[in-house]
C-alpha cells in the first residue's frame, strides 16, 4: 500500500489545474506531493505524463439491483443477490469509480465485506432500503397483492412506511443499522407498479420527521423526486439531495440555492431502459413511463447548471444496463463543460456525501483513490467514459485494475 507515481499530470478537480510531478500513497492515504519525491520501499509507477485525477464517484447506484423487475428482487435469495452485487461492483472498480453511494438496497453486510477485502469493489455507502408510502415507488406490489414481505433478510430496495410515527420507526431502524443516508420517495417513478410519475409521495408531516430523524443522527436525506412540485416540497422540507429531478423549473433552481441542497441527475438510466430495458426484465408497464422523463431530463440539467445549482453524478442503472454506468460522461457533456462533469464526479461529490478532502481530491491526507488516465478529461471528459483509457485504477494506494495493471 505504499505506491508513488512519478512524472504525472496531477489534476485538481476543485481548481480545473495540473502540477507537474509526483505523488506518494502510504498505508491507504496520500502523504506526498511534488516533483522528485524520495521513497526507496514504495513500488515506483513511472506513468511518463499521464494525467492523474482522484477516483470517480457515483452517487446514484443500485448494486443489489440484478434485474430491471425490481419486484421480482424480494423473492429472490439474498445469497444469490449478493454474489450479483459482488461481481456488480468489481465492474464499477474496473470503470474507475472507487467510492459509489447506494440510493437503496445495499446494506451494511456488502460494506463490511468490500471494507473488509472478502470482495473488490468501490467504498460502498448505503442506506438501507428506501422510505415509501402505501403504492409509492418503493412498494413493488402490484394492484392484486396485498400481503407486503418486508423481512429484513429478503432483497428489496424499498419498505413501505406510512404515518408520522412509523416512518420515524423506519428512519430510525435504518439509522441503527448504519445507513450514511436515508433515501426517501416522494415521488411517482418508473419502475413501480401502482403510482402516476407526476403524483407526490409522502405527506409533509411524514418527509419532515423523516429530515427531523436523519438530523438527530447528523444524517442527511436523499429524495427521489421528478416534477417541479415534488422537487419543490421536499426542498423546501429540508432534503438535501435530490434524486433525477428531471422535470424541475425555475423555482426549483431558486430552491436548491437557498437551501444549499445538491442535484443527482440521472440521464443514462433513461437512455438504457428505452434503448433495452425489457431485455433486463422491466415490465411492459414500467417502460412505457420512459417517455415521461426521457427527453426532459437534459433540459433540466442544462437549466440547474446555469442557475448554479451543486450537481453531482449519478447513473440509477438496473442489471445489465449497468455496464453504461460511465456513459453519463458523455451526455451531460451536451450541457456541461468537461471541469463541470469532472466535479461533479469528484469533488462536488465528496461534498454531498461529506467526505470533503477524503474522496475526490489528490491534496494530502484524502484517501489514495486515483485513476492514471490517457488524455485530458478538460478537452474532452469523453476520456472517461472510456475504461480502456484507464491506464491504472488505485484504490488505497493499492492498484487494483487498469489496462496497464
Amino acid at each position: 500500500m505504499n505506491l508513488v507515481l512519478r512524472n504525472a499530470r496531477l489534476l485538481d478537480p476543485l481548481s480545473g489545474e495540473y502540477t507537474e510531478g509526483d505523488l506518494r500513497c502510504e498505508s491507504g492515504r496520500i502523504v506526498e506531493t511534488g516533483p522528485g519525491l524520495s521513497a526507496p520501499d514504495a513500488r515506483s509507477i513511472d506513468v511518463r505524463g499521464a494525467v492523474v485525477l482522484p477516483g470517480l464517484v457515483d452517487a446514484h447506484v443500485h448494486v443489489t439491483a440484478s434485474t430491471a423487475d425490481l419486484g421480482s428482487l424480494p423473492s429472490t435469495s439474498p445469497s444469490y443477490v449478493a454474489a450479483h452485487s459482488a461481481r456488480t461492483m468489481s465492474r464499477m472498480l474496473d470503470r474507475g469509480f472507487t467510492t459509489v453511494r447506494d440510493a437503496s438496497g445495499a446494506d451494511y453486510g456488502l460494506a463490511d465485506a468490500q471494507s473488509e477485502g472478502l470482495f473488490r469493489g468501490p467504498r460502498l455507502l448505503f442506506c438501507g432500503r428506501a422510505l415509501s408510502q402505501t403504492g409509492g415507488h418503493g412498494d413493488s406490489r402490484t394492484r392484486g397483492a396485498n400481503a407486503k414481505d418486508d423481512h429484513p433478510c429478503c432483497a428489496g430496495l424499498g419498505r413501505v412506511a406510512d404515518g408520522v410515527d412509523a416512518v420515524r420507526a423506519a428512519a430510525r431502524d435504518e439509522l441503527r443499522k448504519g445507513a450514511h443516508h436515508i433515501k426517501v420517495m416522494a415521488s411517482g417513478g418508473v419502475a413501480s407498479p401502482t403510482d402516476r410519475i407526476d403524483s407526490t409521495q409522502y405527506s409533509a408531516d411524514e418527509l419532515s420527521a423523516i429530515v427531523e430523524e436523519a438530523s438527530a443522527a447528523n444524517r442527511y436525506v436523499a429524495a427521489h423526486a421528478y416534477t417541479a412540485r415534488a422537487v419543490n416540497r421536499a426542498l423546501e422540507l429540508g432534503i438535501r439531495s435530490i434524486e433525477h429531478g428531471n422535470l424541475l423549473d425555475d423555482r426549483s433552481v431558486s430552491l436548491f440555492l437557498d437551501h444549499d441542497a445538491y442535484l443527482v441527475p440521472t440521464l443514462v438510466t433513461y437512455w438504457a431502459l428505452k434503448e433495452e430495458g425489457r431485455e433486463h426484465g422491466l415490465p411492459e408497464s414500467s417502460w412505457r413511463k420512459v417517455d415521461e422523463v426521457l427527453g426532459a431530463g437534459l433540459a433540466a440539467l442544462e437549466r440547474a447548471a446555469r442557475g448554479g445549482v451543486k450537481i453531482v453524478y449519478g447513473t440509477d442503472l438496473l442489471g445489465g444496463m449497468h455496464r453504461h454506468q460511465n456513459h453519463e460522461f458523455r451526455l451531460r457533456a451536451e450541457v456541461q463543460t468537461p471541469l463541470e462533469v469532472l466535479r461533479s464526479a469528484t469533488s462536488t461529490a465528496a461534498d454531498l456525501v461529506d467526505l470533503t478532502g477524503e474522496i475526490g481530491t489528490l491534496a494530502v491526507g484524502a484517501y489514495g483513490d486515483l485513476l492514471v488516465v490517457e488524455g485530458d478529461p478538460l478537452d474532452d471528459v469523453g476520456v472517461l467514459a472510456e475504461p480502456k483509457n484507464f491506464r491504472y485504477i488505485v484504490q488505497g494506494g493499492e492498484v487494483v485494475g487498469g489496462t496497464a495493471a
